[in-house]
């Protein structure tokens, strides 16, 4: 039962992940197609932002900003992924 939800957690931790790096490029997309992007491509960024903002919000008032690149979505990957790592040796 114990290996089920960790890998359960994994798989979620995983799906975390793929978010975070869709709204990344999405933020990189949607102002290159000008003023009229796609209402699906919004909608989809809208629900990523949605469900990442929990982790990526608090680390991007803590890390501060280079230019106009914003960090945080790296070091929650970072992060994510650290905590999968622990997970598979099962600490």
């Amino acid at each position: 039962m114990l290996e089920f939800l960790l890998g359960l957690l994994d798989r979620v931790l995983l799906l975390f992940i793929f978010a975070i790096v869709g709204r990344a490029i999405l933020s990189f997309v949607i102002p290159m197609l000008g003023e009229r992007p796609h209402p699906v491509l919004i909608t989809i960024n809208n629900l990523l932002a949605q469900v990442t903002e929990p982790m990526v919000g608090p680390l991007r008032r803590v890390l501060p900003t280079i230019g106009m690149l914003d960090l945080s979505p790296m070091v929650a990957i970072i992060v994510l992924a650290f905590i999968r790592n622990l997970l598979s040796r099962g600490i």
